[in-house]
């Protein structure tokens, strides 16, 4: 939010150069950037303060975790069985 806050202000100061220049134009499209930046930063405040935090909990099947756990650093056992060479693994 600090980013859009800072983008807000930035484009309120271009706003009172584009009155100051007499760029009509410039002053109603910062205007509704200015609009859309306000609506933005309100979302996200109203997101942010009812945002809970939600487990979606551990991915696959709890089995085959079990089963498979410590063997990341191993050989497969069809690797030990057949003895497959180093340049044909995977």
């Amino acid at each position: 939010m600090p980013r859009l806050e800072e983008i807000r202000a930035n484009l309120a100061d271009r706003r009172q150069e584009a009155r100051d220049q007499g760029w009509l134009g410039e002053v109603a499209a910062i205007k509704s950037t200015l609009a859309a930046a306000a609506q933005k930063l309100e979302a996200m405040r109203e997101l942010t303060a009812r945002r809970t935090t939600v487990s979606l909990g551990m991915p696959g099947h709890p089995a085959l975790a079990a089963k498979t756990a410590g063997r990341s650093s191993r050989l497969t056992p069809a690797i030990e069985r057949h003895g497959i060479p180093h340049e044909q693994r995977e």
